[in-house]
């Protein structure tokens, strides 16, 4: 199979990878394969974070704005839908066969650990899986940023954005069929072009503390493989 690049490595899901395209909720075939592929990174040799989105349910952003309620109530519950996502993902990974453990943010007692630093390495050093739910736990902040946030926290060495889509294109390709593709970037390429593959804060936490990030279509048997082992896939911003 390959032996991984990286010692430690965070992996970004969107909520929308939990349900087929245009879906809503959690499809269960979509969810086995994402756990298939994370339970692939973690027998690389590498130590795995992975930080999940909730927009399969509810986009805070987006949610407020159909509705009566404000922005920063709206992310709290985006926030509480990616503990939904966090636990379906765990169970599944539980029955191949993969240790882990969820931590959040916010505090849901009954179903996750809070997220103390010290407590997720010991995690790492017992070879597990540690799921970061409840983004920063904070309004107002993406779950890309949380990401970077959490990278940069736990000194990862990579992260890796899981999309439907094969990289970072100048354009929607589902759209727009001429849209290029870009297999490497520069941090500030992506400010400049304004690309939305992550929101600004994210890139430039990711640029700051030097995390390179790998943009991928997750779904593509083994992209992931190629990834960890220093292989060319995706598009690479560094």
């Amino acid at each position: 199979m390959g032996q991984s690049k990286y010692k430690r490595v965070l992996l970004k899901l969107s909520g929308q990878s939990f349900c087929e395209a245009g879906g809503y909720g959690i499809d269960g075939g979509q969810l086995e394969s994402i756990a298939e592929r994370v339970a692939e990174i973690s027998k690389l040799g590498s130590q795995v974070a992975v930080v999940v989105g909730g927009g399969n349910f509810i986009r805070g952003e987006k949610f407020s704005q159909k509705t009566m309620i404000p922005r920063n109530t709206a992310d709290y519950m985006g926030m509480l839908t990616t503990i939904i996502n966090a636990c379906a993902l765990q169970e599944t990974l539980e029955k191949i066969s993969v240790t882990t453990r969820v931590m959040s943010a916010i505090e849901v007692e009954a179903m996750c650990e809070r997220f103390i630093l010290r407590r997720a390495m010991r995690h790492f050093e017992q070879g597990r899986i540690v799921i970061l739910a409840g983004g920063t736990g904070n309004p107002f902040f993406t779950t890309d940023t949380c990401a970077a946030l959490r990278a940069a926290e736990l000194g990862a060495d990579l992260l890796i954005k899981a999309t439907k889509v094969d990289g970072v294109y100048s354009d929607d390709p589902e759209k727009n069929p001429n849209a290029n593709f870009f297999g490497k970037l520069a941090y500030q390429e992506v400010l400049e072009k304004n690309l939305r593959v992550m929101d600004h804060s994210a890139i430039t936490l990711c640029r700051d503390n030097k995390i390179p990030i790998i943009v991928l279509n997750i779904f593509k048997k083994g992209n992931i493989i190629k990834a960890i082992c220093g292989q060319t896939v995706g598009t690479v911003i560094s």
